[in-house]
Order: C-alpha cells, then structure tokens, then sequence
C-alpha cells in the first residue's frame, strides 16, 4: 500500500541550519560594502554615504507589502539586522506564510541611521526574492483547488539558496520533494543503464541495491512510457515519476499504478494545466517553476 506522506515533506524555519544562512548574509554584505566578488576588491570599504549621516541618529521605519504577497524572510530578517549592527531592532507584524494586501506592514525597524541604510537593500532583497517564492508557489497551490494532489518542487534552485527557497516554497503551500542527492535514490536512464541491457531486470537489481545498502531511503524510478511503469512495479518502487506524459496518458498511469506506487508527474507542468491535472488522482505533481520562473515582490521599507 503506498503512503503518499513518506515521500515529501514541509521545512519550517526550525529545519534550516543557520550556518549557512549567515554565510549568504555576510556573502551579501561584503559585496556592498567591501566590493567582495572582485579580484581588486577595494581600498576604501564601507558605506560612504550612510557614513555622512551623524553618528547619534536614530530611525524607526516600517517594513511593508506594495502589492499582495504571500511573505517569506521575516524569520531571516533579525539576523541580516543583526550582522550589520546588533542595535538594529526588528519587530515582526506578520509571519511567514502570511498573506498580505497591498499596504499591510511587516514589520518595523528600529535602531542607528547609518547602520539600517547600509542593511536596507540586502534586507528588501532577500525578503523579495524569497516572498517572489512563495506568492507563486501560492498561486501554483490555488490552482489545484480542493484536490488532494500536493504540488512539489525541485532540485532546480539557485545554488546556495535551496533551503531558503525550498523552505519559501512550505511558505507558500508547497510541499518539499527531496532536497538533495543525499536523501532519495532516483533512478533515471542513465543510472538503470549501468545495470545492464535488460531495462526490467536492470530496474529490479538497482532497486534490490538500494534496498541492501541503504534500507531507510525511498527509491524513485523515472518513467517517460507507460512500458516503463511495468518495470518499475516489478522492481517495487516507491515513487514513479511520469516524466512529461500526456493528460491521457496519466490517466493510464494512473489506473495501472493503483496503489502499488506513489505517483508523480512532472515535466511541462503549467498553472494553467493544473486544474486539468487536479482531477486525475495523483499524488504528486512536481515543478520547479515556482522558484526559477518567480518573480521578486515590491516590498518598501518606509518611515
């Protein structure tokens, strides 16, 4: 009997390392402020316009959507604050995952002048990009409708970012397939290849590999043919990704995976053909376009 919730899951904030994280920040502060990413570098660092601003000064301003968002980064905002000046003070009036309307605050900011100037951009980029995430994802999740087939994402995310953007992802809605190569076997061409010509036989042997050396691992076979779906049965996967199959041929699938695998599909996957998809009883439909095809949300920090 397959179980459709083994096969994904949803980061919250309490999953992510923060090490990482702090990597990117500082990543990102020394870009503005130390010209970090050039081979010169430069001779004069710092902010030298926040640093004509007396040093005394003080601001609070508030933080605020400019169109409707689903949000995303006010979990990270403290510590962007914070590694600029330990002073600076954020006050959260919403939290992730929220939905806002054009005007609603995010939160306010408080602290030295000089410092919030030179953290503002880094501060609105990541809280754009990552709110840009979610508010797809949102509205990828909306159009499934009352359906009972999770939408997942992928591994295509910008390099450093996956948990963040995984993470925007839950966010929005979404549900979180593997992160990466380290906690799911999947199994495509070119993997089954090295087993041998026989493409059942070689789905069974890798399969039976997996089992012996790593028990605890769910095992996922990609399929681009219905002829293919035999193979993976027999092999005992758990997961059978339909890799850019047609309408009519998910509905196939489907009836002939019944409950002996866990269903994907993938490749090709629109907002617009969600609706259709919905209705087929899969358990999964996968895209990476809520990250790659996002858009960044216009978010102000104002006084």
């Amino acid at each position: 009997m397959k179980k459709p919730e083994r096969c994904c899951q949803r980061l919250t904030w309490a999953d992510l390392d923060l090490a990482p994280l702090q990597t990117l920040i500082q990543l990102a502060k020394s870009e503005d402020l130390a010209g970090g990413g050039l081979s010169r570098g430069t001779d004069t660092p710092g902010d030298h316009s926040s640093a004509l601003l007396d040093a005394d000064q003080t601001v609070k301003t508030t933080l605020r959507a400019r169109s409707p968002i689903t949000l995303c980064g006010v979990e990270l905002a403290p510590h962007v604050l914070a590694a600029y000046d330990p002073k600076l003070a954020f006050a959260a009036a919403a939290a992730d995952g929220d939905t806002l309307a054009r005007g609603d605050a995010i939160g306010t900011v408080s602290g030295p002048a000089r410092s919030l100037l030179s953290a503002e951009r880094p501060l609105l980029n990541f809280l754009q990009k990552l709110s840009g995430v979610a508010t797809l994802t949102q509205r990828y999740v909306d159009a499934l409708g009352n359906s009972s087939t999770r939408l997942l994402d992928t591994r295509k995310t910008t390099p450093g970012y996956r948990t963040l953007e995984k993470y925007a992802v839950a966010c929005g809605g979404g549900w979180n397939h593997r992160i990466g190569l380290f906690d799911r076997v999947m199994l495509k061409d070119n993997h089954l290849a090295a087993f041998g010509e026989n493409p059942r036989q070689s789905a069974i042997d890798a399969v039976a590999e997996s089992r012996r050396r790593h028990p605890q691992i769910l095992v996922e076979m990609e399929v681009d043919t219905l002829e293919q779906i035999e193979h993976a049965l027999a092999a005992r996967v758990d997961i059978i990704l339909l890799d850019n199959f047609s309408v009519d041929q998910l509905k196939q699938a489907v009836t002939l995976i019944g409950d002996r695998a866990v269903t994907e599909a993938s490749g090709g996957i629109t907002i617009e053909s969600l609706p259709e998809l919905a209705k087929l009883g899969l358990d999964f439909i996968s895209t990476g376009a809520t990250v790659h095809q996002s858009t960044w949300i216009d978010i102000g920090l104002d006084s």
